[in-house]
């Protein structure tokens, strides 16, 4: 019997589809996990095979606030009592069937804190974890003084991880700013580089692309 292939297949196999989302952070961590939630479905129903996450969706963006809403993120055994934005990430890709880049939030280590993106497969596995290498510590006279090293530790490599597509690279938003991390995730196959962000309107304003294309030779 001949069989004629869905288009839909077909769509899937040439093209990665991506979601971008971008929602306001609240002080309340669990609503900041619903709306996170609610934005990765509708991701899904649109047709996205990639879900993007915003930097630091579950905490406000304030170094006094980092240590409060850390979480503790252990590949091995992820727990909602210890990391229940990381349980959430978790649940939904596998639930969707989705690629996750879990945007940021802020990791402890022992006495260290961490700004980090944790990537998920659609099995629920994590895949990558980037921890945020270059620190925003910036101080503009008379507009803004931020200073991300006063609460957060850095990390110290790339994040590459492999899909259907291809290998993806992740930063974190002042990562975008030093292009040597760029080039060097480039030379190792990278065809998508990610870098979640939340930039402000003094240091430079970027506008949120909903959702894409991306083909694939």
């Amino acid at each position: 019997m001949a069989t004629s292939e869905n288009p839909a297949n077909s769509l899937s196999k040439k093209y990665l589809r991506i979601s971008l989302c971008q929602f306001i952070v609240t002080p309340d961590k669990s609503y900041n996990i619903r709306k996170a939630k609610e934005f990765i479905c509708k991701g899904k129903e649109n047709g996205a095979n990639l879900v993007i996450l915003p930097e630091c969706w579950n905490s406000p963006y304030s170094t006094s606030k980092f240590h409060e809403y850390a979480e503790i993120i252990d590949g091995n055994s992820i727990s909602e009592d210890a990391c229940p934005s990381v349980f959430m990430l978790s649940n939904i890709s596998k639930e969707k069937g989705l690629w996750i880049i879990g945007g940021s939030v802020p990791e402890r280590e022992g006495n260290k804190l961490y700004n980090t993106c944790v990537i998920f497969n659609p099995n629920g596995q994590i895949v990558g974890k980037h921890r945020k290498i270059h620190l925003f510590d910036i101080d503009v006279p008379g507009r803004i003084k931020f200073k991300e090293s006063d609460a957060l530790s850095a990390g110290n490599s790339p994040t590459i991880f492999e899909t259907p597509w291809g290998k993806i690279g992740v930063g974190i938003c002042y990562d975008l700013r030093f292009p040597e991390l760029a080039l060097l995730m480039r030379s190792l196959d990278c065809f998508l580089l990610v870098y979640p962000g939340a930039f402000n309107m003094v240091t430079g304003n970027i506008s949120c692309l909903l959702s894409c294309y991306v083909e694939v030779p």
